[in-house]
Protein backbone atom coordinates (compact mmCIF):
# COMPACT_ATOMS: atom_id res chain seq x y z
CA UNK A 1 0.00 0.00 0.00
CA UNK A 2 2.96 2.19 1.08
CA UNK A 3 4.62 2.08 -2.34
CA UNK A 4 1.36 2.53 -4.32
CA UNK A 5 0.58 5.92 -2.28
CA UNK A 6 4.17 6.84 -2.95
CA UNK A 7 3.73 6.03 -7.02
CA UNK A 8 0.30 8.41 -6.56
CA UNK A 9 1.93 11.27 -4.74
CA UNK A 10 4.86 11.44 -7.32
CA UNK A 11 2.45 11.08 -10.08
CA UNK A 12 0.94 13.97 -9.11
CA UNK A 13 3.81 16.15 -8.61
CA UNK A 14 4.90 15.48 -12.42
CA UNK A 15 1.81 16.07 -13.83
CA UNK A 16 1.09 18.72 -12.07
CA UNK A 17 4.30 20.23 -13.14
CA UNK A 18 3.78 19.19 -17.06
CA UNK A 19 0.48 20.51 -17.25
CA UNK A 20 0.51 23.13 -14.52
CA UNK A 21 3.99 25.17 -15.63
CA UNK A 22 5.58 23.88 -18.28
CA UNK A 23 2.84 23.17 -20.73
CA UNK A 24 1.30 26.58 -19.84
CA UNK A 25 4.98 28.30 -20.09
CA UNK A 26 5.32 26.81 -23.66
CA UNK A 27 1.99 27.44 -24.92
CA UNK A 28 2.74 31.04 -23.55
CA UNK A 29 5.79 31.26 -25.51
CA UNK A 30 5.09 30.12 -28.33
CA UNK A 31 2.11 32.48 -29.01
CA UNK A 32 3.96 35.21 -28.46
CA UNK A 33 6.57 34.56 -30.61
CA UNK A 34 4.31 33.23 -33.26
CA UNK A 35 1.05 35.56 -32.37
CA UNK A 36 2.08 38.11 -30.48
CA UNK A 37 -0.71 40.69 -31.27
CA UNK A 38 -3.56 38.37 -31.04
CA UNK A 39 -1.40 36.44 -27.80
CA UNK A 40 -1.68 40.31 -26.37
CA UNK A 41 -5.20 40.63 -26.20
CA UNK A 42 -5.59 42.26 -30.58
CA UNK A 43 -5.07 45.55 -28.83
CA UNK A 44 -5.97 48.69 -30.99
CA UNK A 45 -3.49 51.58 -30.44
CA UNK A 46 -3.72 55.43 -31.62
CA UNK A 47 -0.73 57.60 -31.08
CA UNK A 48 1.03 54.96 -28.73
CA UNK A 49 -2.09 54.62 -26.71
CA UNK A 50 -4.31 51.20 -26.40
CA UNK A 51 -8.02 52.81 -27.43
CA UNK A 52 -9.69 49.31 -27.79
CA UNK A 53 -9.31 45.78 -29.02
CA UNK A 54 -10.79 44.16 -32.08
CA UNK A 55 -12.49 41.29 -30.15
CA UNK A 56 -14.30 43.39 -27.38
CA UNK A 57 -16.91 45.92 -28.85
CA UNK A 58 -17.19 49.41 -27.25
CA UNK A 59 -19.99 51.79 -26.94
CA UNK A 60 -20.33 54.83 -29.03
CA UNK A 61 -23.04 57.04 -28.94
CA UNK A 62 -22.34 59.77 -30.65
CA UNK A 63 -24.19 60.40 -34.20
CA UNK A 64 -21.51 60.76 -36.15
CA UNK A 65 -20.17 57.57 -35.34
CA UNK A 66 -21.96 53.89 -36.57
CA UNK A 67 -23.37 52.06 -33.25
CA UNK A 68 -22.19 48.43 -32.33
CA UNK A 69 -24.87 46.39 -31.17
CA UNK A 70 -26.99 46.57 -27.44
CA UNK A 71 -24.86 44.67 -24.72
CA UNK A 72 -25.74 42.82 -21.29
CA UNK A 73 -22.03 42.86 -20.53
CA UNK A 74 -22.28 44.96 -17.15
CA UNK A 75 -22.49 48.59 -17.56
CA UNK A 76 -21.86 47.34 -21.54
CA UNK A 77 -19.21 45.79 -23.04
CA UNK A 78 -17.25 45.55 -19.52
CA UNK A 79 -15.45 41.98 -19.75
CA UNK A 80 -15.12 40.99 -16.61
CA UNK A 81 -18.97 40.92 -16.67
CA UNK A 82 -19.19 39.03 -19.54
CA UNK A 83 -22.74 37.16 -20.34
CA UNK A 84 -26.16 37.65 -21.68
CA UNK A 85 -29.00 39.16 -20.12
CA UNK A 86 -30.46 35.71 -19.49
CA UNK A 87 -34.05 37.16 -19.79
CA UNK A 88 -36.48 35.20 -21.53
CA UNK A 89 -38.38 36.87 -24.38
CA UNK A 90 -41.26 37.28 -22.40
CA UNK A 91 -39.51 39.28 -19.86
CA UNK A 92 -40.95 42.54 -19.70
CA UNK A 93 -37.47 44.51 -19.07
CA UNK A 94 -35.75 43.10 -22.26
CA UNK A 95 -39.31 44.01 -24.11
CA UNK A 96 -39.05 47.32 -23.10
CA UNK A 97 -35.77 47.76 -23.69
CA UNK A 98 -35.75 46.14 -27.37
CA UNK A 99 -39.09 48.74 -27.97
CA UNK A 100 -37.48 51.63 -26.85
CA UNK A 101 -34.50 50.61 -29.30
CA UNK A 102 -36.47 50.08 -32.22
CA UNK A 103 -39.16 53.41 -31.51
CA UNK A 104 -35.58 55.12 -31.73
CA UNK A 105 -34.31 53.36 -34.82
CA UNK A 106 -37.21 53.79 -36.45
CA UNK A 107 -37.15 57.45 -35.91
CA UNK A 108 -33.60 57.41 -37.18
CA UNK A 109 -34.56 55.99 -40.54
CA UNK A 110 -38.26 55.43 -40.72
CA UNK A 111 -38.17 53.84 -44.69
CA UNK A 112 -35.36 51.02 -43.88
CA UNK A 113 -36.16 47.74 -41.74
CA UNK A 114 -34.25 47.57 -38.50
CA UNK A 115 -31.54 44.67 -38.53
CA UNK A 116 -32.02 42.52 -35.41
CA UNK A 117 -28.22 43.05 -34.62
CA UNK A 118 -29.10 46.61 -33.82
CA UNK A 119 -32.13 46.02 -30.85
CA UNK A 120 -30.23 42.11 -29.69
CA UNK A 121 -26.94 41.53 -27.31
CA UNK A 122 -24.78 38.73 -28.46
CA UNK A 123 -24.35 35.58 -25.99
CA UNK A 124 -21.36 37.26 -24.11
CA UNK A 125 -22.94 40.76 -24.26
CA UNK A 126 -19.12 41.97 -25.92
CA UNK A 127 -19.56 41.09 -29.84
CA UNK A 128 -17.15 43.71 -31.48
CA UNK A 129 -19.03 43.29 -35.11
CA UNK A 130 -22.56 44.14 -36.36
CA UNK A 131 -24.27 42.86 -39.85
CA UNK A 132 -23.64 44.63 -43.41
CA UNK A 133 -27.08 45.09 -42.95
CA UNK A 134 -26.71 47.14 -39.69
CA UNK A 135 -23.74 49.12 -40.62
CA UNK A 136 -26.21 50.12 -43.79
CA UNK A 137 -29.00 51.25 -41.64
CA UNK A 138 -26.88 53.24 -40.22
CA UNK A 139 -24.92 55.45 -43.22
CA UNK A 140 -27.70 58.07 -43.67
CA UNK A 141 -27.35 59.25 -39.61
CA UNK A 142 -23.80 59.42 -39.92
CA UNK A 143 -23.81 60.84 -43.51
CA UNK A 144 -26.19 63.75 -42.24
CA UNK A 145 -24.50 64.07 -39.22
CA UNK A 146 -20.78 64.65 -40.64
CA UNK A 147 -22.03 65.86 -43.40
CA UNK A 148 -20.39 63.25 -46.29
CA UNK A 149 -21.64 61.87 -48.92
CA UNK A 150 -23.66 58.55 -48.14
CA UNK A 151 -21.62 57.02 -51.20
CA UNK A 152 -18.23 57.37 -49.72
CA UNK A 153 -19.49 55.62 -46.49
CA UNK A 154 -21.17 52.81 -47.97
CA UNK A 155 -17.41 52.84 -49.57
CA UNK A 156 -16.16 52.60 -46.25
CA UNK A 157 -18.28 50.23 -44.88
CA UNK A 158 -17.79 47.75 -47.76
CA UNK A 159 -14.01 48.22 -47.41
CA UNK A 160 -14.48 47.08 -43.98
CA UNK A 161 -16.96 44.22 -44.65
CA UNK A 162 -15.22 40.91 -43.30
CA UNK A 163 -16.86 37.15 -45.25
CA UNK A 164 -17.05 34.48 -43.50
CA UNK A 165 -14.08 32.85 -42.25
CA UNK A 166 -12.44 30.22 -44.52
CA UNK A 167 -15.59 31.45 -46.84
CA UNK A 168 -17.83 28.85 -44.85
CA UNK A 169 -17.89 29.78 -40.52
CA UNK A 170 -19.91 33.00 -39.43
CA UNK A 171 -21.53 35.32 -41.44
CA UNK A 172 -20.37 39.04 -43.16
CA UNK A 173 -19.74 41.40 -40.50
CA UNK A 174 -18.30 44.77 -39.74
CA UNK A 175 -15.90 45.64 -36.85
CA UNK A 176 -17.10 48.97 -35.35
CA UNK A 177 -13.99 49.74 -34.12
CA UNK A 178 -11.95 49.83 -37.31
CA UNK A 179 -14.80 51.04 -39.24
CA UNK A 180 -15.09 54.51 -37.05
CA UNK A 181 -10.98 54.94 -36.61
CA UNK A 182 -11.59 54.87 -40.33
CA UNK A 183 -14.17 57.39 -40.47
CA UNK A 184 -12.16 59.20 -38.43
CA UNK A 185 -9.20 59.23 -40.81
CA UNK A 186 -10.81 59.31 -43.78
CA UNK A 187 -13.16 62.77 -42.27
CA UNK A 188 -11.10 64.31 -39.60
CA UNK A 189 -12.71 66.57 -37.89
CA UNK A 190 -16.14 65.29 -38.82
CA UNK A 191 -17.84 64.17 -35.85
Amino acid sequence: MRKELQIAIRFTLITTLLFGLVYPLIVTGLSQLLFPHQANGSLVQRDGKVIGSELIGQTFSSDGYFHSRPSSAGDGYDAANSSGSNLAPTNHALIERVQGDVARLHAENPAAAIPVDLVTASGSGLDPHISPAAADFQVPRVARTRNISQDALRALVAKHTESRQFGIFGESRVNVLALNLELDSAFPGKK
